[in-house]
């Protein structure tokens, strides 16, 4: 009998870590208000408003942040944007990350990056801020440096002094040309991440 009780209860752990695996943290970095809805530094927000509005979402006002539940392929992804604005983004990750008990390798964070050309992706499973400063206090707040990010750039086509402006500028004419295709792959990055796993994902979209 005794036996059959801890077998039992084996079990059950088991599938709560079948469960833990399965959710995932996607974060979109930005800053809240009108004002900054279509600039560059919004990408992340742009990407988790993309996905959603394909998959018929909706973004409920939730403690730190906006947050919509997506289920796909029997994993569940919270897509979170935090509403602390860019310099306090680590206090919304790690409250959403604790709450929803996800582990550190199923967090995403998809930001913008001035180091690489418009619409380049670069996935990787660590690094450095590169002087991000949501990436810096997500850093600092979780202490450590080991989480997913998915870079999208946004090049450096600025004047000396001019990286603010330019940062928090609109796309140009061109860019929002060809920024629908770029949001498509970055809802596909999302999705792969969580079926596929990270090592497929930087293989498949890296570069693209």
């Amino acid at each position: 009998m005794i036996k059959w009780i801890q077998n039992l209860f084996s079990l059950v752990k088991t599938e709560e870590n079948i469960d833990y695996m399965k959710k995932y943290l996607i974060v979109g970095l930005g800053n809240i208000g009108a004002e900054y809805v279509n600039t560059r530094h919004n990408i992340g927000f742009k990407v988790l408003d993309f996905l959603a509005k394909k998959e018929s979402l909706s973004f409920e006002t939730a403690k730190l942040g906006a947050l919509a539940e997506y289920k796909f392929k029997g994993r569940t992804f919270f897509l979170l944007k935090p509403n602390t604005y860019m310099n306090l983004s680590g206090k919304a990750v790690k409250y959403w990350m604790d709450k929803e008990n996800i582990p550190l390798e199923n967090i995403l964070v998809i930001t913008d990056d001035l180091n690489l050309s418009f619409g380049t992706i670069r996935i990787k499973p660590k690094g450095s801020d590169g002087g991000h400063n949501g990436l810096k206090n997500i850093n600092l707040i979780l202490n450590t440096q080991n989480y997913t990010r998915f870079r999208f750039g946004i090049s450096d086509q600025f004047k000396k002094g001019q990286q603010i402006d330019y940062v928090l500028g609109e796309w140009d004419e061109e860019e929002k040309a060809k920024l629908t295709e770029r949001l498509e792959i970055s809802s596909e990055i999302i999705k792969t991440f969580g079926t596929a796993g990270l090592e497929n994902t930087m293989t498949t979209f890296n570069g693209k």
